[in-house]
């Protein structure tokens, strides 16, 4: 038995007509008719005779209709309880703003269509901010790239990201289209982020292991004015995959580097389980969730998932 032909059956004792109560329902009449002898074959008893001016329940019709519609009171207050007390809260999240490029968007609107009760306080900055901002409880979770200055963080690894020179296409010295190894950019005029920056730690790592002196040109700290001066010739830049999705239709050499040391782990950090709250801990499962299908679909370049 389905709610949907107790709600049937009460619109047709109510109207005495299948017609005006297919109306209403927005259904055709002989849909709505093979529902109610379903109903009738289930109960193994007629619940409604056909006279000559439509159709009126019997007495079998008569006690079903007064518990059918004590049932539909109750399905409808159960209902309206589940909306009333729907997930509702806030919630601060921290993105790097080359995860930001791929992640914002799809992310926003998974929480809106799933929790729409839930603000969102979106926060863009570098991860060493994110996590200074972390430790002073100033944001529930973010995605950071380092963990040593965590204090009592839940860390979840997402992906690991390839890395991509970024540079104008008439650049003197640019290797030619396909994959670049970090010895063959490294002379290039580069425009990096500040040395707090975890990406620009990683990058004089690998070069120090390579024993290679980078040709640093300057250091941006933001990605739209460092995109910028990239495009007006000042340099070329190494990003995450995620940064090339801005990139889509620009007359800008893209060029993966192979190096495998070269990559950066993305990790969901947020304070301790027991500091969050419903809305924190419903968004946090979210934003995996949305990490995963964004790379499961192909639409993080050069990101893989985390093996577990």
């Amino acid at each position: 038995m389905e709610l949907r032909q107790l709600r049937y059956f009460v619109k047709v004792a109510e109207y005495g007509s299948m017609g005006r109560a297919a109306a209403d329902l927005g259904v055709v009449t002989s849909a709505l008719s093979q529902q109610i002898s379903r109903l009738e074959s289930e109960l193994s008893t007629r619940l409604l005779i056909r006279t000559s001016s439509g159709v009126v329940p019997t007495d079998a019709g008569l006690a079903f209709l007064r518990q059918a519609q004590l049932a539909l009171r109750h399905a409808d207050g159960a209902a309206r309880a589940a909306k009333a007390s729907r997930l509702s809260g806030e919630v601060n999240v921290g993105l790097p703003a080359t995860t930001a490029s791929v992640l914002a968007v799809p992310f926003m609107q998974a929480m809106r269509d799933r929790y729409p009760e839930v603000r969102v306080h979106l926060i863009e900055s570098l991860s060493g901010y994110l996590t200074a901002m972390l430790n002073s409880r100033q944001l529930d979770l973010a995605v950071v790239f380092r963990t040593e200055t965590a204090r009592r963080w839940s860390t979840l690894p997402l992906i690991e990201e390839r890395l991509f020179l970024i540079a104008p296409q008439d650049m003197p010295g640019l290797p030619p289209e396909g994959p670049v190894r970090l010895k063959d950019i490294a002379k290039l005029p580069l425009l990096m982020p500040s040395a707090s920056h975890g990406l620009r730690l990683q990058f004089e790592a690998s070069c120090a292991r390579l024993r290679i002196e980078p040709n640093l040109a300057a250091e941006i700290d933001g990605l739209d004015v460092l995109m910028d001066l990239v495009r007006s010739g000042f340099g070329a830049t190494i990003q995450p995959g995620a940064a090339t999705v801005r990139l889509r239709g620009e007359a800008l050499a893209v060029r993966q580097i192979t190096d495998r040391h070269l990559r950066r782990s993305n990790l969901l950090a947020s304070v301790s389980d027991d500091e969050l709250s419903p809305a924190a801990l419903a968004a946090r499962v979210l934003l995996a969730q949305t990490v995963e299908t964004l790379v499961r679909n192909g639409a993080w370049p050069g990101a893989t998932l985390h093996k577990s």
